[in-house]
């Protein structure tokens, strides 16, 4: 696929040409994903999520800066998850809109991506661009969430690196620390840090992460929220050893201030992940999770495109009519005789 080369090559025109056709999940897109499978694996994914109004793309821009400072000069590729249009159904611009001077380092590609109502604050396909820019050669890929709130943590399951932004101001502390974002952070940011209140905020997650961190360290390789793994999976070095301790920061990205820090912890959190081992567990559990989604999404679209539309309509008016329970709608059109008209219904 000549495209593929030109794009293994540095070609900014055949990257956007991969990466919008597998973003529309076309049959060339997903060609392209298969080509590209055996270059990825070395980029590192960075995931940034918080409240909206915590200046997450403010904070991308300013730490996509810091990376370019770096002395390899590392590329840098941002994928910004944006709400869907009502009316296009496309993405709405406005992080890209934020990051307009970065466009001109030839080092740095900004992809905005509309969400298209998937939950979790990130969109069907981020995993799929996220892999494109991996076998592209970028070397950080940036992955900015939709405002994520108390259970949008899906992010995990893609970024080596989670990064959730806090800021001080938005009510009550404790509500905008509830669990599921809190465990999900490898880097803690308070964002605006200028702002009443950025030191009360700081001290409240040092000390939930004091409270509540250490008893979830045995999640190894995986996530803290995923099942813990066996005895025998996890690493041979001794435990405090292993444990990384959510670092707390505090920023003013649109002053550039904590930004240096910021990327000096991400690359600890790098070198941690790899030292460890568990930079090669999270990319298995990333892939294990892949494969689960794919295999979920296949059986739903060929359950679909066998089962006659009569078929399936004519459950719908037995559900309607309370003729059968929704449990039992399932299990008829699990087990529907393609030979019959129509299902048998059960009461």
């Amino acid at each position: 696929m000549a495209l593929i080369n030109d794009l293994r090559k540095g070609s900014r025109f055949a990257l956007s040409r991969v990466l919008s056709q597998v973003e529309n999940n076309t049959p060339a897109g997903l060609q392209a994903l298969d080509e590209l499978f055996p270059f990825t694996g070395k980029a590192h994914k960075i995931g940034i999520t918080g409240p909206p109004g915590s200046g997450k793309s403010t904070l991308v821009n300013a730490l996509t800066k810091q990376l370019r400072l770096h002395d390899r000069e590392p590329r840098v590729a941002v994928i910004a998850v944006d709400p869907t249009s009502p009316f296009s159904g496309g993405a709405i611009l406005g992080d890209r809109v934020r990051m307009l001077e970065l466009q001109n380092d030839r080092g740095i590609f900004i992809r905005s991506m509309a969400s298209r109502g998937a939950l979790g604050g990130l969109s069907s396909q981020t995993e799929a661009l996220s892999q494109v820019f991996d076998a592209a050669g970028f070397d950080f890929v940036l992955i900015e969430t939709v405002g994520a709130g108390q259970s949008e943590v899906d992010i995990v399951n893609l970024a080596h690196t989670t990064i959730v932004v806090d800021v001080p101001g938005l009510g009550d502390d404790i509500q905008s620390i509830k669990a599921g974002i809190l465990e999900i952070a490898d880097i803690l940011v308070v964002n605006k840090a200028d702002r009443p209140g950025a030191d009360q905020s700081r001290r409240y997650l040092k000390a939930m992460i004091e409270m509540g961190f250490r008893p979830l360290a045995s999640s190894a390789g995986k996530h803290r929220m995923a099942p813990a793994l066996q005895k025998d999976e996890t690493e041979t070095i001794g435990e405090q050893e292993a444990l990384w301790l959510p670092p707390v920061l505090k920023t003013i990205a649109s002053q550039f201030e904590g930004i240096e820090q910021l990327v000096t912890e991400i690359l600890n959190h790098q070198h941690f992940l790899k030292s460890t081992g568990r930079w090669k567990q999270k990319e298995t559990w990333t892939l294990r999770e892949i494969v689960r989604k794919r295999i979920a999404g296949t059986l739903e679209r060929d359950f679909f495109q066998q089962l006659p539309a009569e078929v399936f309509e004519a459950q719908m008016e037995a559900l309607i009519a309370r003729k059968v329970s929704p449990t039992t709608a399932v299990k008829n059109l699990l087990t529907y005789n393609q030979k019959s008209s129509k299902p048998q219904l059960s009461e």
